[in-house]
């Protein structure tokens, strides 16, 4: 078993823990770079390699796993590239075990959408599921700290209008608060993860209607005052409004 590991990127080099050895053995079947990544992804699953733990250095994993350093480096390029390893060089460096983020998952569904695979109306009617879903969670738990960030955003949107300089990053930091205030770490990593593809979906929908802004400030100021008030129906209603609007936009 490797030995338990700091939070991600806690540790610097000999301060790590390492991995034990025992966990890695030969393969021999398919593209052996892909059997290496698909191994770690399930030692991390079972919690056998945690945030924070080193792997063991590049020769002996490559006498563990009986391949090339060739095919080791691949498997740790693609790591990396998953956000599951951090590559440190120098003396004190090596593989480390990190956690992947939600931003990282944002990128990937990004591209999606850029690509065309999915669309900005795709996009919203996931957020009409879950955006008007959370709502009730919301008003159960918001605190007034959740409250007031709420309106600070809303006021900091209304000065930005008032100026010309409004941007739809504006609108999706509301969205994102409101999602925190579930006080929910999944729910708040779901929503982080669509940033992305949410602000696509805006700037696609504001290309309809070049106004956009206005008109959503006005109802995120009035969701904030049905949180306020507990009253869950009123604030389902204003979002499910609110999100309707957008949904059209981007369909037309």
């Amino acid at each position: 078993m490797a030995a338990s590991g700091a939070k991600a990127g806690g540790g610097k080099g000999t301060d790590s823990p390492v991995a034990g050895p025992e966990l890695f053995s030969k393969v021999s079947v398919g593209r052996m770079s892909e059997v290496i990544v698909e191994k770690i992804r399930e030692l991390m699953r079972e919690g056998q390699l945690k945030p924070g733990d080193r792997l063991p250095p590049e020769r002996e994993l490559c006498e563990r796993f009986g391949v090339s350093r060739v095919t080791m480096r691949e498997a740790l390029r693609m790591l990396e590239s998953a956000g599951l390893v951090d590559i440190r060089v120098g003396a004190r460096g090596g593989a480390f075990v990190t956690a992947p983020t939600s931003n990282r998952v944002g990128e990937g569904l990004a591209d999606l959408l850029t690509l065309s695979v999915i669309s900005a109306s795709n996009v919203t009617e996931v957020r009409m599921i879950l955006e008007v879903g959370i709502v009730p969670l919301v008003c159960e738990r918001a605190t007034e700290d959740d409250l007031a960030r709420l309106e600070k955003i809303c006021e900091r949107a209304e000065e930005a209008l008032r100026a010309g300089d409004y941007t739809m990053d504006m609108s999706l930091e509301f969205h994102t608060a409101v999602a925190q205030a579930t006080h929910n770490p999944a729910l708040e990593m779901l929503v982080e993860s669509f940033r992305g593809p949410i602000l696509m979906s805006l700037e696609e929908a504001r290309e309809v209607a070049p106004e956009m802004g206005g008109r959503g400030t006005e109802e995120h100021e009035q969701f904030i005052e049905a949180v306020r008030r507990r009253d869950a129906d009123a604030a389902a209603r204003v979002m499910r409004q609110h999100l309707t609007r957008t949904a059209r936009r981007v369909q037309h």
